[in-house]
Formats: structure tokens, C-alpha cells, sequence
């Protein structure tokens, strides 16, 4: 499995018992959706390996106790600490509307409907109080927060991004 095929699901944040048992933080709003999971790929350098869980269970808002199979002692927790899970991006759930994954919307025309054709989403930038998008425009780049506000369709069909920006945002 490559990780382009995946998308980050967490961290192995901590081991949890003496019995080989972690602490896996779930980097989700809905970390409810992952408390069945059999299996996930933890990342080793660029390479992901499959680890099988036999248990798990929700703590605390997102942190998920696990039990790996074949994982069994302090020592072999301890090799874990750290590594980032992953799993395939067949187990993302669909959405609808203008809700989207950051990664499906990359290559997406942007078309304001005051402005017409703004350009490119080229990736978007999540390190910020706001998502935004960030399109190339030519010469230029343009960044749309990537809010409701904003948004008016996601047009998956035709990989498109309608928007309705302010006046002037488009010239910033």
C-alpha cells in the first residue's frame, strides 16, 4: 500500500499497558467511525506495514486504546510510539454538498460567480485558523478560505469549485 492511496488517520501516541496495548490519536471529528477497524498501516520511514488489531476501544474523546495482534510486550509497544496510522481512502465516507476532503478537491477548476474562471486548486492550505485554497491563477496565486460562506458547490462530476467570494478578494 502506498500512502497516496491513504489518507493520515493519526498517531501512535503512547503505549498503555505492559501488555503491548497503545494509544492511537485519532486526527478526525468523528473518531466513532473507527472504533471496529481490523486492521491499519503504520508508517515505517516511507514504507506502510499492515498491523491487525484484536481490540479496541474509544477514550476520552479521540484517542483510541488498541491491541495488536503480535504486539504483546512493553518493548515491541515501545517501536510503535510515534508512527503514523493510515488507511486506505476506500474508508473514507462519501460527502455531499459542498463538503469535500482536501485531497479529492486538488486539480479542481475554481469559478467564481461574480468573476468567472479564477484558476487551479493546486492544494490546500489546513496549517491555518481557516482552510483555504490555494489556486494558481497564472502568474499570480490565489487563496480562498474554504468556508461555507464562500462555498457554493462542489461539482465532483466536472471537478469544479464554485465560489462566491467578496468584492475584491479575487484582485488581493
Amino acid at each position: 500500500m502506498r500512502k497516496e492511496d491513504c489518507f493520515y488517520l493519526g498517531k501512535i501516541a503512547r503505549k498503555h499497558s505492559f501488555k503491548g496495548e497503545v494509544v492511537l490519536f485519532l486526527d478526525t471529528d468523528e473518531p466513532e467511525l473507527y472504533i471496529n477497524l481490523e486492521s491499519v498501516f503504520l508508517a515505517f520511514g516511507v514504507e506502510l506495514v499492515p498491523f491487525f488489531i484484536e481490540r479496541s476501544s474509544l477514550q476520552k474523546g479521540k484517542l483510541l486504546r488498541v491491541k495488536f495482534e503480535d504486539v504483546d510486550t512493553e518493548i515491541t509497544a515501545d517501536e510503535l510510539i510515534g508512527c503514523e496510522a493510515y488507511l486506505p481512502l476506500s474508508f473514507l465516507p462519501k460527502l455531499s454538498g459542498t463538503q469535500f476532503y482536501f485531497h479529492e478537491v486538488i486539480g479542481f477548476v475554481v469559478e467564481d460567480i461574480n468573476y468567472g474562471t479564477v484558476g487551479v486548486i493546486e492544494h490546500v492550505n489546513d496549517t491555518t485558523a481557516q482552510p483555504q485554497l490555494v489556486i494558481n491563477r497564472g502568474k499570480s496565486t490565489i487563496f480562498i478560505p474554504a468556508i461555507d460562506a464562500f462555498l457554493r458547490k462542489v461539482d465532483r462530476a466536472n471537478k469544479k469549485v464554485i465560489v462566491e467570494t467578496p468584492e475584491g478578494l479575487i484582485d488581493l
